[in-house]
């Protein structure tokens, strides 16, 4: 072969790849090359991830060009901070949903994953209305809670009351999602998060600052148009997985309470909501911290900084996603070896993409934050959060892969001591002390943020090394 011929072929071959990945093809992940397989899953799951980061930005973008647009931004970053509750439910139950429909399609049993799947979405749906209906009725006493002034708090009730009141659909977005990743359909995750994000774009700017026969609803306009926006993503999930098409056979008759397979998946779902929430709950009292010391453009600043990183770290928690559905599937296939190996593979792509956030965020950080906010005092704190909180990023991204790995082996309780002694017993310990005793104000709660996740990666690695992952039974 000759050597101009060379390029064309490896750019052919990259383009087949990445074809392959956004089209969904269900492939056995449990034989042949790890690489492809950590590919083919990766590039669907990065790109599902970025477009959840996208609802918020998106939403902190139009409000961020309000009148009072501290005020919108600080109700947007706040009620943000209390969904991630919401998200630590959907992210943990998701993640025995993906356990264990992994689990049974590494064993060749897909029925047996579709009514998992759907015993999760039972659950689910139980818990999340009942934090819908009190979302509603307390929506301002939990924006005071969060720290913010009682005129931040009048202004964004109707936001924080439509995004808690629509928390079922966070919950079913992420779930189902959670359920095509473990059969190894990553395509039809990032899909459906594409349309729920189109959506929300072309919404957005309407409900916001009105058009035709839509009134302008302000802030209440995000809200409104994020929630009609997921809505549409979620009738896409349900589409896929009952239209028999999919390796997962599902039908409406799975809905029926299997008290045995609930107890099971309660058992692995547990421990990751509650890895989640302890980790949730750090941050909310990291930006409540913020909030007491830094006033509001400070508790603004803070909110935008987090955007920006979780619109950055959110593709990275999807290409590590990948190890979760490896894991399980391999684990299922007896193939333990195979499944060391995918998490080691998935950590060296995820420390190259984290490499290159960290220097963007470091060298960019004045531009990245100016498009989101046009409040000078605001952007000194942005700024300075932005830059600090990247320092860690490098080790944010090998942490990820190992929880995942963890939980998708179902062993779920590995991740939640390390959160709990990493977050509540040195995090939220240190940010304290240095915001409050050392008189840092913001800036010790940013110093916190990339020391604690840098310890809780450390304490990660060595409990992977450990092994103890590989014997747990799903």
């Amino acid at each position: 072969m000759s050597t101009t011929g060379q390029p064309t072929n490896i750019f052919s071959t990259i383009l087949s790849v990445i074809k392959k990945s956004l089209k969904g093809e269900e492939i056995d992940y449990t034989t042949g090359s790890i690489k492809l397989s950590v590919i083919l899953l990766a590039i669907p799951m990065m790109l599902e991830m970025a477009m959840e980061s996208v609802f918020a930005l998106v939403d902190l973008y139009f409000v961020g060009h309000l009148e009072n647009s501290s005020f919108a931004i600080q109700t947007v970053g706040l009620t943000e901070s209390v969904l991630t509750i919401i998200y630590s439910l959907a992210i943990g139950i998701s993640m025995a949903a993906t356990a264990v429909v992994a689990r049974r399609i590494g064993e060749k049993d897909p029925v047996a994953a579709g009514k998992a799947g759907m015993q999760a979405i039972l659950i689910a749906f139980s818990i999340t209305s009942v934090i819908s209906v009190l979302g509603v009725i307390f929506g301002t006493e939990i924006l005071l809670l969060m720290g913010a002034s009682p005129e931040a708090a009048e202004h964004g009730t109707p936001f924080i009351q439509i995004m808690m009141g629509g928390s079922i659909v966070i919950m079913l977005l992420f779930l189902i999602n959670g359920i095509f990743r473990g059969a190894g359909n990553a395509a039809v995750a990032m899909k459906s998060l594409w349309i729920a994000n189109l959506a929300n774009i072309i919404l957005c700017p309407i409900f916001i600052n009105g058009f035709g026969p839509v009134p302008a609803f302000g802030l209440t306009g995000a809200a409104i148009a994020t929630t009609i926006g997921r809505s549409i993503g979620v009738s896409y999930q349900l589409y896929h997985l009952f239209n028999g098409k999919n390796m997962l056979k599902i039908t409406l008759a799975y809905l029926k309470p299997n008290w045995e397979q609930i107890k099971t998946l309660v058992g692995i779902a547990s421990p990751a909501v509650l890895q989640f929430v302890i980790a949730s709950c750090s941050w909310i009292f990291l930006a409540q911290l913020v909030a007491t010391t830094g006033g509001d453009n400070g508790s603004a600043g803070y909110q935008t900084a987090m955007r920006l990183m979780m619109f950055f770290l959110l593709p990275a928690w999807g290409l590590s996603n990948a190890a979760a559905t490896l894991v399980g599937q391999n684990l299922g296939a007896n193939e333990v070896q195979r499944a060391e190996d995918a998490v080691l593979k998935t950590a060296k792509y995820n420390v190259i993409y984290m490499a290159c956030v960290m220097l963007i965020s470091l060298l960019g950080a004045e531009l990245l934050v100016a498009f989101f906010t046009n409040d000078p005092e605001v952007q000194v704190y942005a700024v300075k959060a932005v830059r600090v909180i990247a320092t860690g990023y490098i080790f944010y991204g090998i942490g990820m892969v190992l929880i995942n790995a963890f939980n998708g082996a179902g062993d779920t309780w590995t991740p939640t001591w390390v959160n709990l002694i990493g977050f509540w017993l040195f995090q939220i310990p240190l940010a304290y002390f240095l915001a409050k005793y050392l008189e840092m104000g913001p800036m010790g709660v940013f110093i916190a943020i990339p020391v604690a996740e840098t310890a809780i990666t450390i304490a990660s690695f060595i409990l992977f090394k450990r092994g103890k992952w590989k014997k747990v039974q799903v």
